[in-house]
């Protein structure tokens, strides 16, 4: 059998023609399961990258408190117990509370409208209506 373009290839135009198509889809198909394999890879290495955030969130959750209890403890030398845990309630009071009108000031600062993509969107919008007339 002859390679194909060379001399003495009997194909007809559209059985060339067949032939690209059908290598094309094949080339597709084989690069989106590529993509697919590619993917489920990079999704497992997010998911133990994301898994071992949450452990190390829960570590620092778990010596924040016990760092909030050796402050109890340390104040308590110099005063009754209770004062020492409501002055430390009181800190982190103030803390919670400068970071929730921190992320409220930020929040208000998105935009979650994507201005731009909407922009890009009507001006192709306005591109294939003039592709039309």
């Amino acid at each position: 059998m002859t390679e194909p373009g060379r001399p003495g290839d009997d194909r007809s135009l559209g059985e060339i023609v067949s032939d690209v198509a059908s290598d094309l889809s094949t080339l597709i198909k084989q690069e989106m399961d590529l993509a697919k394999v590619e993917m489920k890879e990079e999704v497992s290495k997010a998911g133990k990258g994301a898994g071992l955030l949450g452990g190390a969130g829960l570590a620092a959750h778990m010596m924040l408190l016990f760092l909030t209890l050796t402050v109890v403890f340390a104040l308590d030398e110099a005063m009754p117990v209770w004062a020492a845990a409501l002055i430390v309630t009181v800190v982190w009071a103030v803390v919670a509370g400068a970071l929730a009108a921190t992320g409220r000031t930020a929040l208000k600062k998105s935009n979650p409208q994507l201005p731009k993509t909407q922009q890009t969107l009507k001006e192709d919008a306005a591109w294939a209506r003039a592709q039309k007339s």
